[in-house]
């Protein structure tokens, strides 16, 4: 007696079952809420993607963030004397 062999699987019916074996490339879906990072220049109004880092407006040049550089662990001010 022979063997049963399977039936042979037409190219549509090959593709359904790939795509029901594949996994996903970016791993699993995480669900998140709905947000907007976005923030509104106090002196001007114009609107900007929030990002870190970022310090003046692009419209009117207003200072988000003033930053001062202090000697600190990892940081020391350099000494301009020496070039």
């Amino acid at each position: 007696m022979e063997p049963e062999k399977a039936p042979k699987l037409s190219l549509i019916e090959r593709m359904k079952q790939k795509s029901l074996n594949q996994k996903n490339y970016g791993g699993d879906y995480k669900e998140e809420e709905a947000k907007i990072n976005v923030r509104d220049c106090p002196n001007c109004g114009a609107g900007r993607a929030k990002q870190d880092g970022l310090t003046h407006c692009a419209y009117c040049g207003f200072e988000f963030l003033s930053i001062t550089i202090t000697d600190g662990i990892n940081l020391k001010k350099e000494d301009n004397s020496r070039r």
